[in-house]
């Protein structure tokens, strides 16, 4: 008998999926949760197991295909006892049907030397667990899965993982390991520097993550009146409470206490000043939101996700740190949920990581505003009448004048400058 492997449901907000790969071909054997497909959504990667053991008799939709929920993508052969491929022992292979229209398509020979072959120990019988991202790392440099050791859950391997083994083999093959991972190639050769005079060119398709985000962005350009307001924040008393109790906090929650969380209390304490700034245009109504979704910008291997950090003023210090490794790892693993990365009421993100000394943040819609933060530089500044050197940091708030007047925005951020240049305030809400 055969099963049908099928698109899983896909929230309201996705309408479709494309095939990214393909993890087995016809006639291979599988076990149940073996990882058959991925699918890539304008958010997410998903990964599509296999429902039971058995063998893929038919795939049915090609690499690069465009499929909708629910839409059949592959056949899987199943054994009618349920023992096929499992570690009752080795099953047996059906004998053909006297019926030559009867009769089972052959299996491949992998398949076949699958189903004669020796079970395997108990302790080797769990396949490796991959995750997509590193898979998709270790095909492109072609290393042995069975020699990069994995650190998540179970023993399953991470991109950081297989980032790891590569710094490992660095020294002896480190320009081809790492041209390889380059997720944009190489620029070519300057005319007449080492090369022929050609002027090579080379398209590469989006991806559906970076089609939405560009459809998103232009969205956002044409339906909202954007204004950023800017202002600075002298990150001494920050950094000096970091320094004081970071070992402490450290020991304690188990995490590093970094600068983000400061900045989550900040917005928090400020959008319930100014809760037209939490609020969202829907059609000719405003809609003020009573919670505090944070968006926390992080990079992954596919590009800017936005992963959502719910109820934050009901969060402490720990959890928002917690949270925040948790969305850092999940979006190097390529886990994040649909969930994860869905609604929010307003945005933080961190240019400074990058370098970044000033920029003007696009907003999120729906949402009305969002926070840029940027690096922090030692910079001369007066205090009490002298001049010192201080490390400062350019805070941004672009938001939509459509709801938001420009007095509301100043004082919105200035309520977050005063946050981070008297700590206390975060912890005593004045």
């Amino acid at each position: 008998m055969s099963a049908e492997i099928r698109v899983p449901a896909l929230p309201e907000s996705v309408a479709d999926a494309t095939v990214l790969a393909w993890h087995k071909r016809p006639g291979d054997p599988v076990r149940q949760g073996d990882a058959l497909v991925d699918l890539e959504t304008d958010k997410v990667v998903l990964e599509v197991p296999a429902p039971v053991d058995g063998i893929l008799e038919e795939i049915r939709t090609a690499a690069g295909e465009v499929v909708q929920a629910q839409q059949v993508l592959a056949l899987l052969q199943t054994d009618p006892e349920g023992a096929l491929l499992t570690e009752a022992g080795p099953p047996t292979v059906p004998a053909p049907s006297p019926s030559p229209s009867a009769a089972p398509p052959a299996p491949s020979p992998a398949a076949a030397a699958a189903l004669t072959a020796t079970p395997a120990a108990p302790s080797q019988a769990v396949d490796m667990v991959i995750a997509p991202a590193a898979r998709r790392l270790i095909k492109e440099l072609k290393l042995d899965s069975d020699k990069i050791p994995g650190s998540g859950k179970d023993g399953r391997i991470l991109k950081s993982d297989v980032m790891a083994y590569l710094d490992e083999r660095e020294k002896e093959r480190p320009r081809d390991e790492l041209r390889a991972f380059r997720s944009v190639p190489e620029p070519p050769e300057r005319p007449g520097v080492g090369g022929a005079g050609e002027r090579p060119e080379q398209r590469v398709p989006m991806t559906r993550l970076r089609a939405r985000v560009a459809e998103r962005l232009v969205q956002a350009q044409h339906t909202a009146a954007i204004l950023t307001t800017f202002n600075e924040a002298d990150m001494q008393p920050v950094t000096e409470l970091r320094n004081r109790y970071k070992e402490r906090f450290e020991r304690q929650h188990g995490m590093r206490l970094g600068f983000m969380s400061f900045f989550v209390k900040a917005a928090v304490e400020a959008l319930k000043r100014f809760p037209v700034v939490n609020a969202a245009v829907d059609g000719s109504t405003i809609v003020y939101h009573g919670y505090y979704d944070i968006g926390i910008a992080v990079s992954s291997p596919r590009g800017l996700v936005v992963p959502i950090l719910r109820d934050c003023d009901q969060l402490s210090f720990a959890d928002i740190e917690q949270g925040i490794a948790d969305f850092g790892n999940k979006a190097k693993d390529g886990t994040l949920s649909y969930e994860e990365l869905t609604g929010g009421t307003f945005s933080i993100s961190n240019g400074g990581i990058f370098g970044s000394l000033l920029s003007t943040p696009i907003l999120n819609p729906p949402q009305s505003a969002i926070l840029g933060m940027h690096a922090i530089k030692e910079r001369p500044v007066v205090v009490n009448g002298q001049i010192c050197v201080r490390p400062m940091m350019y805070l941004a708030l672009s938001y939509d004048h459509r709801i938001i007047d420009g007095r509301d925005a100043v004082q919105f951020l200035v309520t977050i400058k005063d946050g981070l240049e008297d700590p206390a305030r975060l912890l005593l809400q004045v």
